[in-house]
């Protein structure tokens, strides 16, 4: 429900370090944990999704760093490919170092949001934004990647004309964020009769924000959801269907497992090498080089043994001799 704390929740105000939201803490505690892991090196990259109208815009375009309007923003395209995996064409992947870096990410996705004053709210959330972390692991010498994306939503809320006296563009928008909204409580209920065998169907496609978060939901993952209430008796109506609807979202379960592909690069780079050394081999067998089977002179010999103590103390781990 609109004016319950939802974006306060997530981001946090910027008043006290106290007051810092979900995806702060989640940055500091994800580079911390990174950080401490010796056992593999770790890559990652933050994407900043806003969800206007129906319309899918780049928060983090480079292009328009410094945007004044939600045209200037890049527009972000929702493409689907043979397997059913949604892809999001126009939408950066921002490679994050340090959580310095992740945090002005959010900083300047947070500056480009759409927000405007409602009589229900003066810093009201006029469109859905998903903050996305996208993890990459690799242990050393590994052509194994393990890759792990956290998308972290913050919803708009819902709106009621009557109360909210909305009219013109505000109203236009309410219009909008309601219906996704509704859209999701309908993906969320076919969800739940999908685990009870009523039906098999979810119908994701029929707003772009259950496109987007179609792997997050009812996909290979674990999913949270915090839901705000607000303690005015105005509002019981709204609190009552936030409850209803967070109890929908609970009875859903899902078993996540660990996504783990081989590099092809990484791949191709190995085989490359073991080819190299089975011809190697295969050569010598064969004794290709023309050399006879005499004894080997002390010259040879001390040049062999020189070889040979070069490749024990060489740190290379692709030395070969």
């Amino acid at each position: 429900q609109t004016g319950s704390g939802k974006t306060f929740t997530i981001t946090g105000g910027a008043a006290r370090y106290s007051d810092r939201g979900v995806i702060p803490r989640v940055l500091t505690y994800l580079y911390e944990k990174c950080k401490k892991d010796n056992t593999a090196q770790y890559s990652i990259y933050i994407s900043f999704l806003e969800i206007y109208n129906e319309n899918g815009f780049d928060l983090l375009d480079d292009a328009h760093e410094n945007a004044t309007d939600m045209s200037d923003l890049q527009k972000v395209a929702i493409m689907e490919d043979d397997n059913g995996n949604m892809h999001l064409n126009g939408l950066s992947m921002n490679l994050a170092s340090s959580p310095d870096e992740a945090m002005n990410l959010l900083f300047v996705g947070d500056t480009n949001r759409v927000m405007s004053e409602t009589s229900m709210n003066k810093t009201s959330s006029r469109s859905h934004c998903i903050f996305t972390i996208s993890v990459e692991s690799r242990k050393p010498g590994s052509d194994v990647i393990k890759r792990s994306k956290l998308n972290l939503v913050d919803l708009a809320g819902s709106e009621r004309t009557h109360k909210t006296g909305a009219t013109g563009q505000t109203l236009r928008e309410s219009k909008y964020i309601n219906t996704s909204l509704h859209f999701l409580e309908v993906c969320i209920m076919a969800l739940g009769d999908v685990q009870k065998g009523s039906r098999t169907h979810v119908p994701y496609r029929n707003s772009v924000m259950t496109s987007v978060l179609r792997d997050s939901l009812g996909g290979n993952c674990k999913t949270s959801m915090i839901a705000t209430f607000s303690a005015e008796k105005a509002q019981t109506e709204e609190t009552i269907s936030t409850a209803k609807f967070a109890q929908r979202v609970a009875l859903v379960q899902n078993k996540a497992q660990i996504n783990e592909e081989r590099d092809p690069k990484l791949v191709i780079r190995r085989l490359k090498e073991e080819i190299k050394q089975l011809k190697s081999e295969l050569s010598f067998l064969r004794n290709d080089s023309g050399d006879d089977d005499t004894e080997l002179t002390q010259t040879e010999l001390n040049h062999l043994k020189k070889k040979i103590s070069n490749f024990v103390v060489d740190p290379d781990a692709a030395a070969s001799l």
